[in-house]
């Protein structure tokens, strides 16, 4: 058998040799093993933990058969809300590296979270990727919340913190609206079908508006129930506007992306589904501003129209202290002429006279007296008929004077209706049951309270 042996060296082969140093060799084994696993999850138990002064956790991560050095710098580990120990299984996210100063290959881990916390991660992760390539999450399909719903339900435990965050703010910002809670659980292995039951239930009370659905803050576990595919499409499917309030605002659940609406707490939902009572009340007082303004300028303009009727409007008494007037003109006027008549007549009488004591014949005297006889009967005639005329027309202005005045038509059986203050009363619906009107009769008036209007 042939012996296998080494060539011999010589100078030439020293000169081809490429020869690097420690730092080199580490330096490019980092980079290549930085470039090959730039981020991984690995899951282990933790042993050897060490967490110095300067904040950073050192540890190793080993399964039943094999162990790695890791590391998490202070950066990183001030984001993990639990404290690892000696013999905790963790699923931690890492870039593989080396320490360049020993040579050791070691993890770089950015997160870390409890094993069974992370089998719940990766069935979250999965659940979100697949109702997403689906269209849950997409805004097309989300309804819009309403600006100021009249009936909110709450699908939540009815003895949580939750419920009580809600009602609280609720009651502070508009306590008008109406709240109707949906008893469920929130935690455990039936709280999913009780809130899939309980948003069928909300579905058939048709006088809600919207629906908070919810819980306060809890492990990742805790809020699983909201992480459930069931409850994911019964949301998707709710015909109800839906706000999705669970846990804190670092919390984020299935339940969340689906819903129509995300709240970071139940009371920031809370605040989401009501108005600040205070902003009405500040648009109420503008609008009663408005309001007494407009009414105020209405009721000058019909004062303003009130006020140029009543002008133009003359009272039947006037018109009978027109005619009135007319008649005591017209009753002096025949007085003047009836004066001028006798004095004409009286006149034309003592010319006569004259004359005949000038002339002085018995005969004419006779003729004349006979004359002054038939003169004086047509005077007499004439005067009663002018005086029957007169009084006839007098009678019959006087007849339309009674046919204008008010009181001939009380006279006839009518009543006028007047208000307190004077006002005639011609519509009924200027008077309210209750009210005081005076009611004025051909003899005396009546005070009357009325009990009825048509």
């Amino acid at each position: 058998m042939d012996r296998f042996s080494p060539p011999a060296s010589t100078s030439s082969d020293t000169t081809q040799r490429k020869v690097i140093s420690v730092s080199e060799l580490n330096r490019q084994a980092k980079r290549l093993l930085e470039i090959s696993f730039p981020s991984i999850w690995i899951e282990g138990e933790i042993s050897n933990f060490a967490r110095p002064a300067s904040g950073h956790w050192y540890f190793t991560l080993k399964d039943p058969s094999a162990q790695v050095r890791a590391a998490m710098f202070r950066n990183s580990n001030q984001r993990i809300r639990f404290l690892p120990k000696e013999g905790l299984q963790v699923l931690v996210r890492a870039r593989v590296s080396l320490y360049e100063g020993r040579g050791d290959y070691q993890l770089i881990v950015d997160h870390m979270e409890e094993a069974g916390e992370g089998a719940l991660r990766r069935a979250f992760e999965e659940l979100k990727n697949k109702l997403a390539q689906e269209g849950l999450f997409d805004d097309s399909r989300k309804q819009p919340l309403p600006s100021m719903p009249e009936h909110v339900g709450v699908i939540t435990s009815p003895t949580g913190a939750a419920i009580r965050d809600i009602l609280t703010v609720m009651k502070r910002r508009f306590p008008a609206t109406r709240v109707t809670v949906i008893p469920t659980s929130v935690q455990g292995n039936e709280a999913a079908g009780q809130i899939v039951r309980a948003l069928q239930l909300a579905e058939k009370a048709s006088n809600i508006d919207a629906l908070i659905v919810g819980r306060g803050g809890g492990s990742l576990e805790d809020l699983w129930p909201f992480n459930e595919e069931v409850v994911a499409r019964a949301i998707a499917a709710c015909r109800l506007p839906i706000v999705s309030a669970v846990g804190h605002e670092i919390d984020f659940t299935i339940a969340d992306f689906v819903a129509d609406h995300r709240a970071p707490t139940p009371s920031a939902a809370a605040e989401i589904l009501t108005q600040n009572q205070d902003d009405w009340r500040n648009t109420l007082r503008i609008y009663q501003r408005k309001l007494a303004s407009l009414t105020n300028a209405r009721l000058h303009l019909q004062q303003q129209t009130l006020n140029a009727l009543r002008n133009r409007l003359r009272h039947p008494g006037q018109k009978l202290q027109e005619h009135s007037q007319r008649l005591d003109d017209l009753s002096i006027r025949l007085q003047h002429a009836m004066r001028h008549q006798l004095l004409t007549r009286h006149n034309s009488l003592i010319s006569a006279d004259k004359h005949l004591r000038q002339v002085s014949p018995l005969h004419l005297v006779q003729q004349l007296k006979l004359q002054n006889r038939h003169f004086d009967l047509r005077l007499n005639t004439s005067m009663q008929s002018l005086l029957s005329r007169l009084k006839q027309q007098m009678e019959h202005l006087t007849g339309q004077l009674e046919t204008l005045s008010p009181l001939a038509t009380l006279s006839r059986g009518y009543a006028m209706a007047q208000t307190p203050d004077g006002k005639i009363i011609r519509n009924s619906q200027a008077i309210a049951e209750g009210d005081n009107i005076k009611v004025s009769l051909a003899k005396g008036h009546l005070l009357c309270s009325v009990t009825e209007t048509h």
